[in-house]
């Protein structure tokens, strides 16, 4: 199995030595998922940080009238987790499913704790994901209070610039809290801008 993204990384964004990226390296399992299947589903707890190698996943809620709402996908070299589920030790509200064959690492939580407790890189490390996934969630609530259905488009195609040929239309408007209809018709009106341009 080629761990070459997971690798990468690591030794670009954790400022250690090889010998602590070998050490978390060997405590983490490699699994893989297949097009559908589910990582977590709510109710049960989360115990890891799954760091997408190769496929793609979706975190969704489901509410009580049955309708999806998607807070994140993680294609390659993204980190998805419940880390109220995780720190709390609480069950999920969410879903964690793979929307491709999906090859993921499972960092196992209290392992990353115990290493950063012996190691600063590790502690900064841990605080930057974390730190990047509140201003990501922050941004998130903004947009879906304030921006217009466009401008949350246009960041979805910012922030994830290779998901639209592998995302169903259904999955992005439930991800910019829209209906496909007005996906289709933000879509539309875009294209016409660029047309005239």
């Amino acid at each position: 199995m080629n761990n070459f993204r997971f690798i990468t990384y690591l030794t670009s964004n954790i400022g250690t030595d090889q010998a602590a990226i070998e050490q978390l390296l060997s405590h983490c399992s490699i699994r893989e998922f297949k097009k559908g299947e589910f990582l977590l589903r709510q109710g049960e707890k989360c115990r890891y940080s799954f760091f997408v190698e190769r496929g793609l996943l979706r975190q969704f809620s489901i509410d009580e009238k049955g309708k999806e709402h998607i807070i994140q996908f993680a294609p390659e070299n993204w980190f998805m987790s419940d880390r109220e589920s995780v720190y709390f030790d609480r069950p999920s509200s969410y879903f964690m499913q793979a929307l491709e064959d999906t090859v993921t690492f499972l960092l196992d939580e209290n392992l990353f704790l115990e290493l950063s407790k012996s190691d600063t890189a590790f502690l900064e490390f841990n605080n930057r994901l974390l730190h990047n996934h509140i201003r990501h969630l922050q941004r998130r609530i903004t947009q879906l209070q304030s921006a217009t259905a466009e401008e949350r488009y246009l960041d979805f195609i910012r922030m994830y610039p290779d998901l639209l040929l592998r995302v169903p239309q259904i999955f992005i408007a439930s991800y910019l809290g829209i209906t496909p209809e007005s996906l289709s018709r933000v879509r539309k009106e875009l294209a016409g801008k660029n047309h005239r341009m």
